[in-house]
């Protein structure tokens, strides 16, 4: 088994970059009028998939798991 040293050995964040990708060239070919809308919130929601992984894989301390009680 592979040893997962950064978030960009995790597999869903490999698969969620594929899929920005193919969001990039897909958003290519809509039209002008698109550009400001759609285009616009396809490129933020695919960025965020990866941008979100990678956070949550940063987040190991433990003082996340206490709770006040």
């Amino acid at each position: 088994m592979d040893k997962i040293k950064t978030f960009e050995d995790l597999k869903c964040w490999q698969a969620a970059r594929e899929i920005r990708k193919q969001v990039s060239i897909l958003i290519k070919e809509f039209p002008d009028y698109e550009k400001f809308e759609l285009v616009s919130q396809m490129r933020r929601a695919s960025r965020s998939v990866t941008h979100n992984i990678a956070e949550g894989y940063g987040r190991f301390h433990f003082k996340e798991k206490c709770s006040i009680l």
